[in-house]
């Protein structure tokens, strides 16, 4: 992948998909063994946050969509630190794909300056009665966004459309005070239609 390909693939990353779009918790369980001595360990259950309506559900998307763009507005890729609050809203794809991001950029000097912001979040689909999954168009102003390199050249696009449209894939998850996580992020060419 040339510098320019990268550049690419990794501003997508920082500002929610640009161009297209354990450890420690296994120590721990460790020192509570080791601390507790062996017990039988609970029964593993599918995590299912209680929504009174599948509109109180995707309120809760939403908030976390817009916990997650506020999240990559304060990374700062010379400290990996700030990226955990990322890592903290996602899982499945959308986790590693940032994780290899942002690692690859912090390597290479990469600073990004400006912010993205959500201009359109639409509900598009939930996941059955107890509403485990859901989907929302997204529409992300990325105007102000610039990601640089060591040589202090920009590597967005030049044909960079000011807003991007996405779909986010959402789970259920007992790891945020939302009750989801973001797992994919899609690039969709006019889907949602942005302004």
């Amino acid at each position: 992948m040339d510098k320019s390909e990268a550049g690419d693939s990794g501003a997508a990353t920082v500002v929610g998909v640009i161009s297209r779009l354990a450890p420690v918790a296994v120590a721990m369980a460790v020192l509570a063994a080791v601390l507790t001595g062996c017990t039988p360990e609970p029964e593993e259950t599918d995590p299912t946050p209680v929504f009174s309506s599948e509109a109180e559900a995707f309120a809760a998307a939403e908030e976390t969509y817009r916990a997650y763009v506020d999240a990559l507005n304060q990374v700062d890729l010379s400290d990996p630190e700030t990226f955990e609050e990322v890592y903290a809203w996602t899982t499945g794809e959308a986790n590693s794909a940032a994780r290899t991001t942002f690692s690859q950029m912090h390597a290479d000097s990469w600073t990004v300056s400006g912010e993205s912001s959500p201009t359109l979040i639409e509900p598009r689909s939930a996941g059955g009665a107890e509403v485990t999954d859901v989907e929302l168009a997204v529409c992300l102003n990325v105007a102000g966004v610039n990601l640089v390199d060591a040589d202090g050249q920009s590597v967005v696009a030049s044909d960079r459309p000011a807003v991007q449209t996405m779909l986010i894939s959402l789970e259920a998850s007992d790891a945020t005070p939302t009750g989801w996580t973001i797992r994919d992020i899609e690039g969709r060419e006019g889907d949602p239609q942005c302004e």
